[in-house]
């Protein structure tokens, strides 16, 4: 970890307002499509119709023939130019030991579609409608076999088979913990509770669809990629030396604005691939942009985990076991992440904020008919989480004690921090208890019977849902680089590799080199998105900020240090009597002083630059306490969130109001994937829910007031700035709590579990067979 000045100190905890939003808002941001045409042809995806079909033949004559139609490519042709595949992190092993073995990722299919919305064919032509109808017009011949979507169908023996290298269509798994501890422990419990849990398939809803442009630039033969990626640098790594197996230092990625990103746009697609392949066939610049049923049939989806949570308890609540059996679907393909987010990040965080004395976890991923599976808002931490906290709510009612009182007996204590999970993820600080009172103070707990009550008069069912959350957050990666620099037009410019896409970055990092610097925030410039101009791991797993944020810090240091020897020279004086305040560099007791800007403008370039590299000990926990209230009308099923409560520990916090807008949208996806929103195919592999008339996501009327708290009593010890990330929290702590508030509301009916989606329907025949029943 990098050790900063003594009075280098951030976190002031300034509400300021967002730089961008002047921009954004007006109209003029600047996102892939509004980029001027340029001449450029336009590339149009022809997707299978099938979920799984040998390719017999493709007939691209007729289409070749149209009026506008440039190129028409095909997965033969790819593979004749020797075109490589989108590669996944295949580090892990299958259930007999032996390595994982999954089928290539081709930029379009060859002999073989595994999914329906697989790319097929791409045309080129000179506009987007005329793409379009040349590819209407290419016949495919299908020899159509059977599929499989549903994963806990794909492992039964006799199923349809996704690989043939993997039979049974697993793809690895991880075990963890003592399973005969585990057992002999549930053997002598006082109390057993278990619940099958499902974290269903979702489709990340972006307000911007993804769109490419490549084009070749023309004095240096490079090729440039104008592309929405979360993190451009391993973007450009993985197309020039995987996909068209060039250099990398060929190849230059650019990424303007982002209209939304949640992880989904963490991967290279093959749409992306397809681009760039064009411009370097036809010397073009090409261009595509996905609609919205392009991101549900092609893009990634998250979540997609069935699991069965169990805990053994003694009589006053305390968890003497736990155990976890889960199966996580990654659909026909492997996104990037697809086999570390059930394996490794969901069981990371999987016993929460608890000391659980034993645990056995085991986790499968599985291959299905379907769309891949990857990195959605909080990849495999809202998962983990939500079966601890349901598991809690569940044996707090089935014991008859406060769900409350069950989390303070099994919470880790002050004292044992830092503290080594069950799967050795060390967590370095945090007050869980004090978060759980606050929470419950600003909630006011006591007058939950009373609203009780008063929704009871009114025919509705009422209830209280709670979660305490944990989020591991870092991305696995505890650098990254900047350059800073200072020029001699009086600007400060920050190059970072971290990604803007909504967070608020230009506003939090301008704040600290203010705070730093003491340069004012109109003279300063953030420059992310370039390839050329920084390369870092990029913003995934939150972690912008702590490690981002770290390396501007340690910039900020740099440059005052290489400025004060500078001025040493000029003011001719030593280095430890200049001193840097404000901009200028002072000889100390004197006035004899020099500007920054002026020591830039004698530097080569004029410009006075340092490359910095910020290094973190480890990831950072946030966490906190989540409180809602839902009324469930019995008579149609429909559940309003009419409260909403959270006490956010996310370190020392840079930019309060950022930081609060990162917990309401997080909750606001939480709601949704709590009441709203899931993934369906039938049984053929057919996407049901491919439009936003078929798939739900909450609308502003379904979000209540959310009372956001920021506690920073526990600052992180794994960084010199204490922060922690904030980004996914909300959304890790959303779905147990909605979930936890309706099964609440429903146990007066003696209703024990529903899996979400909690949607009208669902609800309304479980209170119908309760009531029939009872």
């Amino acid at each position: 970890m990098n050790i900063l000045p003594a009075n280098m100190r951030f976190g002031a905890g300034q509400p300021v307002k967002r730089l961008e939003d002047q921009r954004l808002l007006t109209g003029k941001g600047q996102f892939i499509d509004d980029k001027p045409e340029d001449g450029a042809l336009w590339l149009y995806v022809l997707r299978s119709p099938h979920a799984h079909a040998k390719i017999t033949s493709v007939d691209t004559q007729a289409a070749s023939a149209m009026p506008g139609v440039e190129a028409v490519y095909t997965g033969s042709d790819l593979v004749a130019d020797d075109i490589g595949t989108i590669p996944t992190l295949a580090i892990f092993q299958r259930p007999d030991g032996s390595p994982m073995t999954v089928p290539p990722r081709r930029l379009l299919a060859h002999e073989i579609v595994r999914f329906a919305g697989e790319p097929v064919a791409a045309v080129v032509a000179v506009s987007r409608n005329a793409a379009q109808n040349a590819a209407e017009a290419i016949v495919v011949d299908y020899d159509v076999m059977p599929s499989v979507v549903d994963p806990l169908e794909a492992i039964k023996p006799g199923a349809p088979v996704v690989w043939p290298d993997a039979p049974d269509n697993v793809v690895a798994a991880m075990s963890y913990g003592d399973a005969a501890a585990v057992e002999a422990a549930f053997a002598n419990a006082a109390h057993r509770v278990s619940l099958d849990l499902v974290s269903q398939r979702l489709v990340p809803s972006a307000m911007e669809p993804r769109s490419t442009i490549a084009e070749i630039e023309k004095k240096s033969g490079r090729l440039l990629l104008h592309v929405q990626s979360q993190t451009p640098g391993s973007t450009r790594d993985v197309l020039a030396e995987a996909v068209l197996k060039r250099p990398k230092e060929s190849v230059r990625v650019l990424v303007g604005d982002i209209g939304g990103g949640f992880g989904q746009k963490t991967n290279l697609y093959p749409e992306d691939g397809l681009v760039a392949y064009a411009a370097t066939k036809l010397k073009r610049k090409i261009r595509w942009r996905g609609e919205r049923t392009d991101e549900f049939v092609g893009g990634s989806h998250g979540r997609a985990l069935t699991s069965t949570g169990e805990f053994a308890l003694d009589a006053k609540g305390r968890v003497l076991a736990y155990r976890v059996r889960s199966i996580g679907c990654t659909g026909a393909y492997m996104t990037g992440a697809a086999n570390i987010i059930p394996l490794v990040l969901g069981p990371f965080v999987q016993s929460g904020v608890y000391d659980l004395p034993l645990v056995h976890y085991e986790v499968k991923t599985v291959m299905t008919h379907t769309a891949p599976v990857g990195a959605y808002r909080g990849a495999g931490r809202p998962e983990g989480v939500f079966i601890v906290e349901r598991l809690m709510d569940a044996a707090a009612r089935q014991i008859g004690i406060d769900p409350r009182a069950i989390r303070k007996t099994n919470y880790i204590k002050p004292a044992q921090l830092p503290y080594s999970n069950p799967v050795g993820q060390v967590y370095d600080s945090g007050a869980f208890a004090h978060m759980l009172d606050r929470a419950a103070k600003l909630a006011d707990w006591d007058g939950f019977a009373a609203r009780k009550r008063a929704a009871k008069k009114k025919g509705l069912l009422y209830g209280r849902g709670l979660t305490s959350y944990i989020e591991w957050t870092g991305g696995r990666a505890h650098t990254e680089k900047v350059t800073l620099q200072a020029t001699a037009e009086g600007r400060i410019v920050l190059h970072s590799g971290t990604m803007a896409m909504g967070q608020g970055l230009q506003t939090t990092y301008t704040q600290m080199l203010t705070e730093s610097l003491g340069i004012p925030m109109d003279r300063i410039d953030i420059v992310q998105g370039d390839t050329d101009l920084a390369t870092g791991f990029g913003s995934v797993g939150s972690r912008s900020l702590f490690v981002g944020g770290t390396a501007l810090a340690v910039s900020a240091n740099d440059l005052i240090a290489k400025a004060r020897e500078k001025a040493s020279h000029l003011l001719e004086a030593s280095v430890e009597d200049i001193e840097y305040s404000g901009g200028w560099l002072t000889v100390a007791g004197t006035d004899r002083r020099v500007g920054l800007f002026e020591i830039a403008q004698k530097e080569n370039g004029a410009k006075l630059s340092v490359d910095s590299e910020g290094e973190v000990d480890g990831p950072s926990w946030p966490n906190g306490t989540h409180i809602c209230e839902v009324e469930i009308d019995p008579e149609t099923g429909v559940t309003r969130v009419v409260k909403y409560t959270t006490v956010d520990d996310v370190g020392v916090a840079m930019n309060p109001m950022l930081v609060a807008g990162q917990v309401h949208g997080g909750v606001a996806q939480g709601i949704g994937q709590a009441l709203y929103e899931g993934v369906s195919y039938d049984a053929e592999g057919q996407l049901l829910t491919a439009t936003y008339q078929d798939y739900c996501i909450p609308r502003a009327d379904d979000i209540p007031p959310i009372e956001v708290t920021l506690d920073e009593s526990a600052p992180c010890r794994t960084n010199p700035l204490g922060a922690k990330g904030c980004g996914e929290s909300g959304a890790i702590g959303g779905p147990p709590c909605v979930a936890n508030g309706v099964m609440d509301a429903l146990s007066d009916l003696g209703i024990r579990t529903l899996n979400t989606p909690l949607t009208p329907m669902k609800v309304w025949q479980a209170i119908r067979v309760a009531r029939a029943q009872k």
